[in-house]
């Protein structure tokens, strides 16, 4: 796959890191995935990839996202990585050999939760390139997404696997919730972009 056009336009955007306890985060989330997803080409596969495992449950927002996405049931979108069929270190390198070889015109908005500094808790990031899971954790697993968005669930640097496991749930449902749900709102915008552009032909 080459979005060679599409990766040369999506760096020129700035990143988003924005507390998920400010009174516009919807709004601010939503609008930058739109931002990111106006380049590709109208005949990709917009595909979610959301990364974790339920085991840990700092490490579920990735599982959650997933989930939560999958209750629209909506067609404008496939997912890979829910509670019930996680993506995770285990099976992440066949789910992404899959997909490339089977889903249309992928495009990948990759999913996960990352461990950063203890004034970043608590934030949402959109940014361009890929998520790379494991790092956290210092994990040498495949990259994964054209865009990603991930979740910073806790303090990194040290005990990070003791971390995961303590991290607070109520926090990362939190995090998990905006997420699937501007992400969703997102990619309506962005196909009724696609259907209003048509309708002008």
């Amino acid at each position: 796959m080459s979005f060679s056009l599409y990766s040369s336009r999506i760096k020129e955007l700035p990143s988003l890191k924005i507390a998920h306890t400010e009174s516009h985060i919807h709004a601010a989330v939503t609008n930058r995935i739109v931002d990111f997803l106006t380049p590709i080409p109208a005949e990709s596969t917009i595909t979610v990839v959301c990364v974790g495992t339920d085991r840990s449950t700092g490490d579920c927002l990735g599982p959650l996202v997933g989930s939560a996405l999958s209750k629209f049931n909506s067609p404008l979108f496939e997912i890979y990585g829910t509670l019930d069929h996680p993506v995770h270190a285990v099976n992440l390198s066949d789910t992404l050999q899959y997909i490339e070889s089977s889903v249309k015109n992928p495009f990948i908005i990759g999913i996960d939760a990352c461990l950063g500094q203890t004034s970043s808790v608590g934030n949402i990031q959109v940014a361009s390139g890929p998520v790379r899971p494991g790092a956290g954790v210092h994990k040498q697993l495949p990259p994964v997404g054209d865009m990603h968005i991930t979740g910073i669930v806790n303090v990194g640097g040290f005990m990070e696997y003791f971390v995961l496991q303590n991290t607070r749930l109520s926090l990362v449902m939190k995090l998990s919730d905006i997420i699937a749900n501007s992400l969703y709102m997102a990619i309506k915008q962005w196909h009724h972009r696609l259907n209003s552009y048509a309708g002008r032909d």
